[in-house]
């Protein structure tokens, strides 16, 4: 009897090695990714035996990066993590997360009036599935006051954005806007 129960227990650690257990999603639009995003995603990879970084296509937004551009980046910014998919999604975050599995939604809160949107985000999520938690992170203080769309007209004026993204990131935001400067 020993024996089979040490053959079952076998197989069930073989099988919880193949499919991750605790899959989090962290969603946003990342246009483009910033030091703040990286911060997040660094320690949300301690809570998850898989994060996926759900790029949000968001038409809406107006973003300067298209959606593959965007995947393209955030790539080159992830590719030495281990536990992690970078994806775009075009649906309610619930139905993505349904079909990967995951449960819970990783949100990174840098301000008080952040908290104030992604609470009412994550009543409606939970509204919409109750089986959907959300983890809130504070950023790290020194990417506290960061935000896409200030590093966007930084560097649409020709300001140096290196303190708030990787020189990668500072690269591709030059190269957009190359030619656009109309200061």
């Amino acid at each position: 009897m020993a024996g089979i129960e040490f053959v079952f227990e076998s197989r069930k650690k073989e099988e919880d090695t193949a499919m991750p257990k605790h899959i989090g999603v962290y969603p946003g639009t990342f246009d483009p990714i910033t030091r703040g995003h990286l911060d997040i995603i660094e320690r949300g990879l301690k809570l998850f035996d898989l994060l996926i970084v759900a790029v949000a296509e968001s038409h809406s937004k107006a973003p300067l990066f298209d959606a593959p551009e965007r995947l393209d980046i955030i790539r080159h910014e992830l590719k030495y993590y281990k536990n992690i998919r970078v994806e775009s999604f075009n649906c309610l975050l619930i139905d993505y997360m349904k079909k990967k599995k995951a449960t819970t939604v990783l949100r990174g809160l840098r301000v008080i009036s952040d908290f104030e949107y992604e609470f009412q985000m994550a009543l409606i999520n939970r509204k919409l599935d109750q089986g959907t938690e959300t983890v809130f992170m504070m950023t790290s203080e020194n990417y506290a006051a960061v935000s896409s769309r200030f590093i966007k007209e930084i560097a649409r004026l020709g300001g140096d954005v290196t303190a708030f993204v990787t020189p990668y990131v500072a690269k591709r935001l030059k190269e957009k806007f190359d030619g656009n400067f109309a200061g």
